[in-house]
Formats: C-alpha cells, sequence, structure tokens
C-alpha cells in the first residue's frame, strides 16, 4: 500500500485529504508543520508528500527542499497563494506539482496519481539514453556493452541530469540534490564535474551531450532516440 504524507497546519484540509487518499486505497499519514514531518519520515516509510507552505517552524519550501536531499518521493505542493513568483519559488525548492488553494480533492487524486506514475518511470533502477545505460542499483554506467565506473558525485550528478532529460537545473539546485543543502563549497564545483563527464562520454555524443545554458546552468540534451528506460 503507498504511504502519502500530508504536511498542513489546518486539521480540516488533512481529515478531507485522509477521506479521499483513504477511500482510493491509500493509507495517509499527517503532521501540522515541517519539524513534525520530518520526524513522522525518519520512523515511516513513505511514498508521497503533499505539503503546505504556509506552516509555523518549518515552511513548506524548506521541507521541500530537505525532502529532495533526503528522500527520493514525489512532492505536491498545497498553498493559498498564487502568484507566479510564489509558484517559481515553489518549484526551485524542488516540488513536483502545484495546487492554489481553495482545490478539488479528485484533482489532488489525479495529480498525485500522475506523480507517482511519472516518478516511477524517472526513478527506475536503471536509465536509458541512447547507448548509455545508468544502473543506478549498482552505480555502474554502460556504454555500448563496455562498463564505466565513475567517482560517486560524478555518477550521481549524470543519473540526475539523465533522469530528466532536457529539463534545466541551476547550480544551485544541482548542488542541493547531489551534494545535500549542507554542502559549504563553492557550486563551481559542478562546473568542475560537468567538464569531467563532458571528457568521459565525448564519445556518446550522438545519443546526448551536456548543455550550458548561459546564465542559469546544465541541462542534457538527447540528440536522438534512446529516452529513459
Amino acid at each position: 500500500m503507498i504511504t502519502v504524507i500530508v504536511v498542513d497546519d489546518d486539521a480540516h484540509i488533512r481529515e478531507l485529504l485522509r477521506l479521499y487518499l483513504q477511500k482510493e486505497g491509500y493509507q495517509m499519514v499527517e503532521a501540522e508543520d515541517g519539524e513534525e514531518a520530518l520526524a513522522i519520515m525518519e520512523q515511516t516509510d513513505v511514498q508521497a508528500a503533499i505539503v503546505d507552505i504556509m506552516m509555523p517552524k518549518l515552511d513548506g519550501f524548506d521541507l521541500c527542499k530537505h525532502m529532495r536531499t533526503f528522500y527520493n518521493i514525489p512532492v505536491l505542493m498545497l498553498t493559498a497563494k498564487g502568484e507566479l513568483a510564489d509558484k517559481e519559488k515553489a518549484y526551485r525548492a524542488g516540488t513536483d506539482d502545484y495546487i492554489v488553494k481553495p482545490f478539488e480533492p479528485k484533482e489532488v487524486l489525479f495529480r498525485l496519481k500522475a506523480l507517482l506514475r511519472r516518478f516511477q518511470m524517472i526513478h527506475d533502477e536503471k536509465i536509458q539514453i541512447g547507448t548509455m545505460c545508468i544502473n543506478r542499483k549498482n552505480y555502474e554506467v554502460q556504454v555500448s556493452g563496455k562498463t564505466i565506473i565513475l567517482p560517486l558525485k560524478e555518477f550521481e550528478l549524470l543519473a540526475q541530469l539523465a533522469s530528466y532529460p532536457n529539463q534545466i537545473f541551476t547550480r544551485e539546485q544541482l548542488i542541493e540534490h547531489v551534494w545535500g543543502l549542507g554542502y559549504e563549497g563553492n557550486d563551481r564545483t559542478v562546473d568542475v564535474h560537468i567538464k569531467r563527464l563532458r571528457k568521459r562520454f565525448s564519445h556518446c555524443q550522438s545519443d546526448f551531450t551536456i548543455q550550458t545554458v548561459r546564465g542559469v546552468g546544465y541541462k542534457l540534451e538527447t540528440l536522438k532516440a534512446g529516452g529513459q528506460s
């Protein structure tokens, strides 16, 4: 059974979502702020999160950033804020989707199901890009049958980019995903690792390239059919 954590300081919203989630066969755990949610997630295996933004102690933005660093689950944000700047901040924090209050509970379910399907495809153990296969289970990369063993951070950086082909990541986002929020080094370390990856996979340029998006960051661009497994 899929367990969903709902984090909202409004007890009525938590109860409403519980009714709909349980009716659809989901198990739900709940928290009224970000700190409580983190404590619960240390003890409970959850597969998705529905998170309010405006909460005491630890708000939804910071909670989402923490989840992105330490948990491999889709996040759906609920908020009364509908301005474009707030949506941008939510997506930069790492949310996978965003719904403005008041909302229809059925829409939350539709979006949750879509996220779970998409997340399963994205986070399969193997990612296929042309002739390259990235195996998350044994940290190996195979290109045309040849196995390549990468240093851990290079592997994680490549897997992050390859999981979302053609999506742009800022250096800050890559630092958070690969090195974690506690990283105290210079974000130019991303540039160094990108340079190394380009050199290692220069022979795969018919399948993909790692593009620099000036003033923003990087993306892995697929150049022919292959996609993800």
